[in-house]
């Protein structure tokens, strides 16, 4: 056989295995489509690599001088947009924290010589697995659970799982000896344990193209496609931000508030300066005479309760046989700069619970009051008890303190530096806290879920984000104003003088313990933003009875798990069983159930919840319908 046939014969051979590579190889595909026929194998990164033919090289080559090109289009446009601009590296203050831990850590040579044989020895097992791994004696080691590295090919691959396993036992190895040194003050260490934790998420090899395998194989099977379509992504994200970079969490041209989201029906029966209040549609013949009315956090808008028809709070609410309202805060805009937190207190608590009681013609309320919503109404609750007005009836407070000594990690942007950055953010934009300095914070509170796995899946692998209604939630943050935010800040978190009885509202000193009104409390047991040890010592401050619970899952999950989801569990404490006096021995107290704690607030509330009536149409005479659920405040980007 001379050469040129043989060429043509290993041409004709490429050309095959290049064709069942477009066969076997899985693309990106709509997830109706999943669901219609099993997705096909992917193939490894080395048997990919061994299919290219000279063709292809060159197609990628075509592709990556496209990316250099773009890539620098992107760079000139950055620079211009960021020309002059003030660069503060450490705008919250870390370095001075992390000094002092670092200094603890050089003093004690005996703890550091300690952690330091850790370090080596663990490495030393690593490379003795690769070593087994490289000559086919593998043994199995404890999987990983991180989602980062859930391909096969982390595993499969011999270098891939080496680098893997180092940077986990680095991981492991930095937080831990930060988080167990001694000498220094909490607010120190976690401090230092967020900025070493960033730093660490941050050179995940999860995170960069030549140590993604995942990231390289979509780039040898689309040729370089993939990396443009990343550039793309990126310039349309750092449009978005103004030359900042603004993650597209979500597809959000899926969702649409009152279409696919937020469309329980109801009527916005009151329009205030600073809220919308929305009654629902009854959807059985009688209710309960006591209304119930909700209070979401200001930071966010209401809708988490209303995502969709299967997992609504508040659908589910109404079908419990309840009058159900819900206050949907405005997103302010310059002309509130000024508002503080007795405007949200008086043009917002007192106002709608005056509204929803002439709507309804009675004379008692159950309200339940959620995150900071429920710090306000606690701290309005307390004013009442103050002053003898004794309209709240029962309350019920999810994922909510009262008492900030152990806050959970919003607590570390509270200390002076961090506390001063935030009112220069305020005060150069001209007053009000912009949304996205609020959902930054919230996102770097979790990484690796909120950034880095979009960093990865929109940039490195060039997938458009697929959509999902928490993520469009959670994208649609608001503004806050200067005085609001500052107070509460400070005397919340900074101060903790609710807590500590040094809180005056109006000339009045403020005292939960005045406060005798029935309180159901929800807490859920991986909540990083109100920790349940935090939220059982905002319990023990009440002077009445309270029953306090504990949810599976974390902050929203833990919150929003209707009952027909089957999901998570709950522990519950005796019928009528007092607080205990530390949250260790609550917790034992508690016993465990299945699925949603939902049906055991809904027969505590319906308790408190007065006779049945006939059910009631949206408004009143003095407050008629204005227009239909979920009104226009929340339409307010």
């Amino acid at each position: 056989m001379d050469k040129k046939h043989k060429n043509r014969k290993k041409d004709a051979l490429n050309k095959v295995k290049s064709q069942k590579l477009k066969a076997n190889y899985a693309e990106p595909v709509e997830a109706e489509k999943v669901e219609a026929s099993a997705p096909k194998p992917k193939l490894s990164l080395s048997d990919l690599l061994g299919m290219q033919t000279q063709q292809d090289i060159a197609q990628l080559s075509e592709n990556l001088r496209d990316l250099a090109l773009a890539s620098s289009k992107i760079t000139e446009s950055l620079a211009q947009k960021t020309h002059g601009e003030k660069i503060e590296l450490d705008p919250l203050g870390m370095a001075p924290y992390a000094q002092e831990v670092m200094g603890k850590l050089v003093n004690d040579p005996e703890k550091f010589m300690s952690q330091t044989q850790v370090f080596f020895s663990g490495h030393a097992k690593i490379w003795e697995e690769a070593a087994q791994k490289f000559f086919g004696n593998e043994t199995p080691s404890e999987a990983t659970r991180d989602k980062r590295f859930a391909d096969k090919e982390w595993s499969e691959n011999a270098f891939f799982d080496l680098m893997k396993k180092s940077y986990l036992h680095n991981a492991a190895w930095i937080n831990n000896l930060v988080e167990n040194v001694e000498g220094v003050d909490d607010l120190a260490k976690r401090k230092t344990s967020f900025m070493t934790s960033q730093i660490v998420n941050a050179f995940s090899p999860s995170n960069f193209l030549l140590t993604n395998p995942v990231a390289l194989r979509e780039m040898i099977a689309t040729k370089g496609e993939s990396l443009n379509r990343g550039m793309s992504n990126l310039a349309r994200d750092l449009e978005r931000g103004n030359g900042k970079l603004a993650i597209t969490q979500t597809d959000e041209s899926a969702f649409e508030v009152g279409k696919n989201v937020a469309i329980t029906p109801g009527k916005v029966v009151h329009r205030g300066t600073l809220f919308e209040l929305i009654q629902y549609t009854p959807a059985t013949e009688v209710v309960h005479e006591i209304p119930l009315l909700f209070f979401p956090p200001w930071i966010n808008k209401f809708y988490i309760l209303d995502l969709r028809d299967d997992n609504s709070m508040i659908k589910w609410a109404v079908n419990q046989g309840f009058s159900v309202f819900v206050v949907s805060w405005i997103n302010p805009s310059m002309e509130l700069s000024n508002f503080g937190f007795e405007d949200y207190m008086d043009k917002g608590i007192y106002e709608a619970i005056e509204v929803t009681l002439e709507i309804c013609s009675v004379d008692k309320i159950n309200c339940v009051g959620y995150c900071i919503g429920g710090t306000l109404l606690a701290s309005t609750m307390a004013y009442m008890a103050k002053t003898g007005d004794s309209r709240v009836n029962s309350a019920t407070f999810f994922a909510s303190q009262q008492d900030f000594i152990e806050a959970g990690d919003l607590k570390i942007f509270t200390d002076d530096a961090a506390f001063q950055f935030i009112q220069n953010e305020i005060e150069e934009a001209g007053g009000l806290l912009d949304a996205s300095v609020m959902a930054n914070t919230f996102n770097s509170l979790r990484s690796n879920d909120l950034i880095w796995s979009f960093v990865v899946n929109n940039y490195l692998l060039g997938h458009d984000p697929k959509p999902f209604d928490l993520l469009f939630w959670n994208s649609d943050q608001t503004r806050m104003p200067k005085n609001l935010h500052l107070f509460y800040l400070d005397n919340f978190y900074r101060k903790n003088n609710f807590a500590e009885n040094r809180l005056e509202i109006k000339g009045e000193l403020l005292s939960l313990n005045a406060v005798k009104t029935p309180i159901y409390m929800q807490s859920s047991r991986e909540d990083h933003i109100a920790p349940y040890r935090s939220i059982f010592r905002g319990a023990k401050l009440f002077g009445g009875d309270v029953r306090m619970i504990l949810a599976g899952s974390g902050h929203i999950a833990g919150v929003i798990n209707h009952p027909d989801a089957n999901k998570y569990q709950h522990w519950l404490p005796d019928v009528g069983a007092p607080l205990p006096e530390t949250a260790e021995e609550w917790q034992a107290s508690l016993s465990e159930h299945k699925g949603s704690w939902w049906p055991d607030w809904a027969i505590w509330l319906k308790a408190r919840s007065g006779e049945m009536v006939a059910a009631r149409e949206a408004g009143s005479a003095k407050h008629p319908p204005i227009c239909d659920a979920p009104g226009t405040y929340v339409l307010v980007k």
